[in-house]
């Protein structure tokens, strides 16, 4: 058998056979470790994408409740604010009408110790004049002299004097 230019079957076949074996051989010891290394390799960063989403989606709703959170602390400390802005108010308004009531009694109490007093001075201005009268009547009746009677009226005219300023 001989073929035109030279080419010789057998030789073509047993290329074709090393070729085979080759890929062959290639596709068992670098294309399917390869090929598993790769989809092992994707599957880990598929794991971590998935991971990130979740750890996105955890950090989101914590998110979502702290601003909740956030939200109804800035509520109640309104809330308190008014609470205590009223309550101040209330113990105004009650230091206020307790200072008042104070002051009232006060000046009752002042009112009534000037009552007092004015009554005290008024008893003992009339003792003494019961005093200067029952001196002068003594010193009159002892002595008969006019000029302890004029004495007397002088005296008697100074206290109605001094009692009607």
């Amino acid at each position: 058998m001989n073929i035109p230019l030279n080419i010789d079957w057998q030789q073509i076949l047993l290329h074709l056979l090393n070729f085979a074996i080759l890929a062959g051989g290639l596709y068992l010891l670098l294309y399917k470790p390869v090929k598993a290394f790769m989809a092992k390799r994707e599957g880990w960063y598929q794991q971590q994408a998935d991971e990130a989403e979740k750890t996105r989606q955890e950090a989101e709703a914590l998110k979502a409740a702290a601003q909740a959170q956030a939200d109804a602390a800035a509520e109640e400390a309104k809330a308190i604010r008014v609470q205590a802005r009223e309550d101040a108010q209330a113990d105004v308004r009650r230091l206020k009408e307790e200072a008042q009531a104070q002051a009232a009694k006060i000046l009752t109490d002042a009112q009534a110790a000037a009552e007092s007093s004015r009554r005290k001075v008024m008893e003992e201005t009339q003792h003494q004049v019961k005093e200067l009268v029952s001196a002068a009547a003594e010193k009159l009746v002892l002595s008969s002299d006019s000029a302890a009677f004029d004495q007397f009226l002088e005296l008697a005219g100074k206290g109605e004097d001094g009692d009607a300023s």
